[in-house]
């Protein structure tokens, strides 16, 4: 029998009628803007299953929007985020896909421009309760949840680059929760993903950066 805790059944604070559809969609739209250098200048939700069939009268448009402008789940901006986003020269567009039915329901793909020009879709399912995993970046597939504090780093898949990854975490006496690496392909773009119990150090991207076959690190703090 699975546990389910008390925390589940009541679900987070959140502004919106549902956990999943308002308040887990503010949590994706909050986790994919920590990947990507700020500001944004454009950004592009595509909605799939139940997210496409009902976000207008679930607000779940309004809380993406809200998560990629910064809003926690109980943010009362959220309720005004097409403002906020036209007043920040924040450039938006919803699109509807009900035509992949073979995606979780709750499925959105955030495509976001920042001013550099850098661009970054990634995939987010609400599970529910306000909980939410993050399980595709540039089209890779990933697993990770922000439950905790996650290191994502984008290298080349070649040896040697994983050991110098633990080596640093080592050296900052960083404690791995987990960690898993995917790919696209033997010897292509990987991603290596380390998820820690405390928070990571702030300065730890740039001793990460130091190996030539390492293209970009994120952090995102829990």
């Amino acid at each position: 029998m699975s546990f389910i805790s008390v925390f589940d059944v009541l679900g987070p604070n959140m502004v919106g009628p549902s956990s999943s559809h308002t308040a887990g969609a503010a949590v994706i739209a909050g986790l994919a803007r920590k990947l990507i250098a700020p500001p944004l200048k454009r950004v592009d939700f595509t909605l799939y299953g139940s997210f496409a069939k009902t976000y207008h009268g679930h607000g779940t448009d309004r809380a993406l929007l809200g998560g990629i402008l910064g809003f926690d789940t109980d943010d009362l901006r959220i309720r005004e985020s097409f403002r906020i986003a036209n007043e920040r020269g924040l450039t938006f567009a919803f699109t509807s896909n009900e035509t992949e039915t073979d995606l979780h329901p709750n499925t959105v793909d955030i495509c976001m421009e920042n001013a550099a020009g850098q661009v970054m879709t990634v995939r987010g399912v609400s599970l529910g309760g306000g909980k939410v995993k993050i399980v595709r970046i540039n089209g890779v597939e990933v697993d990770f949840t922000g439950e905790y504090s996650a290191l994502i780093v984008i290298h080349r898949d070649t040896p040697g680059v994983v050991a110098h990854i633990t080596q640093v975490l080592s050296e900052h006496n960083v404690n791995i929760a987990f960690m898993r690496l995917f790919r696209e392909a033997k010897g292509y773009t990987a991603y290596s993903i380390i998820e820690s119990d405390g928070n990571l150090p702030d300065d730890i991207s740039g001793q990460l950066r130091g190996n030539p076959n390492i293209r970009d690190v994120m952090l995102v703090q829990s």
